[in-house]
This record gives structure tokens, C-alpha cells and sequence, in this order.
């Protein structure tokens, strides 16, 4: 019996001895485990640090656009307040903005994103085939793509706001601007014209005047050698009469025969 129960604790010993992992198994583990966490979290910082980096460098970065005046004229009506006009020592009371006023300044805020959308579109064409080139820097393009940006979010700030006023109204404001801004490039148009006919027409006035003004030359130069022509014609006569002995001389000669 003995024997038996030596020989199985010796089995279950051996089974334990041959089932439990060694001890250096947890210390190889450890290492590639640590190695992963170390290169990971260098990996994110090195990350955060350079997106850090490029935002910065992106912030210091010249606008595309000046500064939109329309969105800020927009937002200080909107964050004028009568109570605290009213309450200074100013004797004049502020009274309530109507929302004609509102909608009108939206709508000119809109117009302004119209033209900056407008200018963006013909220019990243050209942009584009000057950056393959390699004729622009980066920081050219970085600039333009937080113009699109800006423009992207302006659109949608613009949008919920017309919405807020009028429901639907966000869906066809851009459309009113669209059509003031054709209105606003066909005037400026007309106008060019206009002002350009008078510079042609004062231009081809000048031209006709200098074109009289040698026609008038020509005509005394072809007089003045006409009148010429003459005058040496008559000479050349006046001289061919003397060499001959004139009309007298040929009388003279008659009267001679006559008398033989």
C-alpha cells in the first residue's frame, strides 16, 4: 500500500512538475510586454508632441482672408444689449434691434462668405499645379487648407443661424447672396465698359484728329508739288520759245522773203 501511494503522490508530482510553467517564463514575457508599452507611449508622445508642434507652427501661419467684418458687425448686434446701454449715465436709451436689421447683416455676412467661396474655387487650380512644381511652399497650402476650413465651418455657423430666424431659410440664404453677388459682378461690369468706352472714344477722337491732321499735309505736299510741277513746265516752255526766236523772230524771216 505503501508502495501504491508513493507511486501515484510520485505521478501527481510529476504531472504538478510537468503542467507548471517555468520560472523564467514570466521574465521573458515581461520584457517584450515592457518593450511594447515603452516604444507605444513613445510612439503617442512623440505624436502629441508633433501635432502640438504643427498647430502652433499652423496658429502662427498669415490668414488667407482679412478679417471678416461682416461676421463681427453681425455678432456685436447680436451681443448688444439695451438694458446695459440704457442703464449708464447717458441720458439716450437703446432700443430693441429688429430683425430686420439682423437678417440684413446676415445676409451680407453670407455675401462675403459667397466671395471668399468663390475666390478659393479659382484658386486652388492654379494652387495646386504651382505646388506640384514645386513653385509655392507648404506653407502656402497649409494656409489655404484653414482658409477651406474656416470657410467650411462660416457656411455652417451661417446656416443654423438663418435657420433660427426662419426655419428654412439656411437652405436658400446662400442662394439670395449668390444672386447679389452676379448682381454686384455684372454692375462693377457695366461699369468698366462704361468707363472704358469713354477712354476709347477719347482715344479714337485724338486718333481721328491726328488722322485728318496728315491727310490735311498730304493734300498741301501734293498742291505744293502740283503748283511746282507747273511752274517748271511753264519755265521749260518759256525756255524752248527764247532758244526758237519767239513769234517775232518767225515774222522777222517772212518779211525777208518777201522783199527778194
Amino acid at each position: 500500500m505503501d508502495n501504491g501511494t508513493n507511486s501515484t503522490n510520485g505521478t501527481f508530482e510529476d504531472s504538478q512538475s510537468s503542467t507548471a510553467p517555468p520560472k523564467n517564463f514570466w521574465t521573458n514575457l515581461i520584457l517584450p510586454v515592457a518593450y511594447l508599452v515603452i516604444l507605444i507611449g513613445s510612439l503617442a508622445t512623440f505624436s502629441s508632441l508633433y501635432r502640438k508642434r504643427q498647430n502652433a507652427k499652423a496658429a502662427r501661419l498669415e490668414n488667407w482672408f482679412p478679417p471678416h467684418r461682416q461676421r463681427d458687425i453681425y455678432l456685436s448686434l447680436l451681443h448688444l444689449d439695451p438694458a446695459d446701454a440704457s442703464s449708464g449715465s447717458s441720458e439716450k436709451k437703446l432700443s430693441q434691434v429688429p430683425d430686420s436689421v439682423y437678417k440684413a447683416a446676415l445676409l451680407q455676412r453670407a455675401l462675403e462668405d459667397i466671395r471668399r467661396i468663390v475666390q478659393l474655387r479659382t484658386s486652388k487650380p492654379a494652387l495646386q499645379a504651382l505646388l506640384q512644381r514645386g513653385s509655392v511652399g507648404d506653407e502656402l497650402w497649409q494656409r489655404f487648407q484653414r482658409a477651406e476650413k474656416e470657410i467650411e465651418e462660416e457656411v455652417k455657423d451661417v446656416v443654423n443661424e438663418a435657420n433660427a430666424f426662419t426655419p428654412g431659410w439656411g437652405q436658400i440664404i446662400f442662394q439670395s447672396a449668390n444672386e447679389m453677388n452676379q448682381n454686384r459682378i455684372i454692375k462693377e461690369r457695366v461699369t468698366e465698359l462704361q468707363a472704358q468706352a469713354e477712354s476709347e472714344k477719347s482715344w479714337w477722337e485724338s486718333k481721328r484728329a491726328g488722322i485728318q491732321t496728315e491727310f490735311m499735309k498730304e493734300l498741301d505736299e501734293e498742291e505744293a508739288t502740283a503748283a511746282a510741277d507747273d511752274s517748271k513746265m511753264a519755265d521749260s516752255e518759256d525756255a524752248v520759245l527764247v532758244e526758237s526766236g519767239g513769234p517775232t523772230g518767225s515774222q522777222g524771216s517772212k518779211k525777208k522773203k518777201s522783199k527778194k
